[in-house]
């Protein structure tokens, strides 16, 4: 009798614990090493330190990654924040003068990344529509969520401004992170991406037709009245549900026509895997 669907993505659900579980060699993976494994292999993140465990020096991996040195320490650091452990050490000495090396945490890390990808993989050549559940795989406290795909990124100095254009609509969004993220996410032209923002960071204001970066009109579809500011909902090109702020006692109203703004420093880029 033929799998059905559910059967499938059962029985690779059941293969990715396993592989997970292989993974460790000597131990189970400590948990707070999960928090790192939200970063999909295609972060640059992981990649930097599968190099740096190969070749056993940092400059040398960021080349290889094609990272500047700030942007490869920045990884290993931020890998280790999640982790909860050290992932990689420094060694001293030696005809090279030292360099840096994996920790036992480090290559478990990236022992576990891998069964779980290939895991993964198997989960999504069974299903009819693997970017949705890409995209329902992100958990985050941010209300605003937008599939996207990168228009053009600027580089100048230490910041980036990235453009995106949502998937549904004509709606244009501009995210200002470091250079240093924009290299590690690989972010280019015609990349997928997830844009986020919460909804305090969104500004909702009475219509006004001036012209300003990240600023959209939008129609209220609810108000919720509040002490510290009123929450709105509302709805904007193409059928774009998005929540945001306005000042207490906004008097707006649903039906009403708003101005809906957002920091670009606001906004939040997440990479598919």
């Amino acid at each position: 009798m033929p799998q059905s669907r559910s059967d499938v993505i059962t029985a690779a659900t059941q293969a990715a614990a396993t592989a997970a579980a292989a993974a460790a060699v000597t131990s189970t993976p400590a948990p707070t090493l999960m928090q790192a494994l939200g970063h999909p292999l295609s972060d640059r993140r992981l990649q930097v330190l599968r190099a740096l465990g190969e070749c056993g020096s940092i400059s040398q991996a960021a080349r290889e990654v094609g990272v500047s040195y700030k942007a490869a320490w920045q990884a290993i650091d931020t890998l280790g924040n999640l982790a909860g452990v050290p992932v990689v050490e420094k060694t001293v000495g030696g005809a090279g003068g030292g360099g840096a090396k994996l920790t036992a945490a480090g290559h478990e890390l990236l022992r576990a990344a891998q069964a779980m990808a290939q895991a993964r993989g198997a989960v999504m050549q069974q299903l009819q529509s693997p970017a949705a559940l890409q995209r329902l795989g992100i958990q985050t406290s941010m209300r605003n969520q937008w599939p996207c795909q990168v228009q053009r990124v600027d580089i100048a100095g230490a910041l980036a401004l990235v453009h995106v254009q949502s998937q549904h609509g004509d709606l244009q969004l501009t995210a200002r992170i470091t250079a240093e993220s924009a290299q590690l996410l690989g972010l280019q032209a015609g990349m997928p991406v997830l844009a986020m923002c919460k909804a305090t960071a969104v500004d909702v204001r009475a219509w006004s037709q001036t012209p300003a970066a990240n600023t959209w009109p939008g129609k209220v579809t609810r108000v919720t009245q509040g002490a510290m500011g009123d929450e709105v909902a509302m709805q904007m090109a193409a059928g774009v549900q998005w929540v945001g702020f306005a000042p207490a006692g906004s008097g707006l109203r649903a039906g009403r026509k708003v101005s809906v703004h957002i920091p670009e420093s606001a906004l939040v880029l997440a990479l598919l895997a």
